[in-house]
């Protein structure tokens, strides 16, 4: 007989014909007393049990929290540290940049002499011939 069908015959067989509870002074009262003390203590037990889960989910969850904002944290690192190495290269790649530039000006600008010396000479020869020629 399974536990359940031994309490409903149990209470079947406790009622008396009037579909009352029969209880029985004494033994019984007793009895019953020890009852609600045994539920009132499972109560208790099973509120120790909910609070324990509560605090237990309440801990887990500020966890959570911390690991997550220490998670953002370090990301936030990073990022910032990628964007200063970027700024940083991007900087003196421009540095490097306008060196170099000024590098090219100036061979350009001594070439550019370099060729008008070479080539003045002829230059004022050919604009004295043509001035100097006249045409009928």
């Amino acid at each position: 007989m399974t536990h359940e069908a031994f309490l409903q015959s149990h209470y079947l067989n406790s009622l008396n014909g009037s579909g009352a509870l029969a209880i029985p002074s004494g033994m019984a009262a007793n009895r019953g007393q020890n009852g609600i003390q045994q539920l009132l203590a499972a109560e208790q037990e099973a509120q120790h049990i909910v609070n324990a889960a509560r605090n237990a989910k309440t801990a887990r969850l500020k966890q959570a929290k911390e690991e997550a904002e220490r998670e953002i944290a370090q990301f936030r690192a990073q990022i910032e540290a990628n964007f200063q190495r970027k700024l940083k290269e991007g900087s003196g790649d421009s540095g490097a940049n306008v060196k170099r530039l000024e590098q090219e000006t100036e061979a350009k600008i001594h070439h550019l002499k370099n060729e008008a010396e070479r080539i003045s000479h002829h230059v004022v020869h050919m604009l004295l011939k043509h001035v100097t020629t006249v045409k009928n």
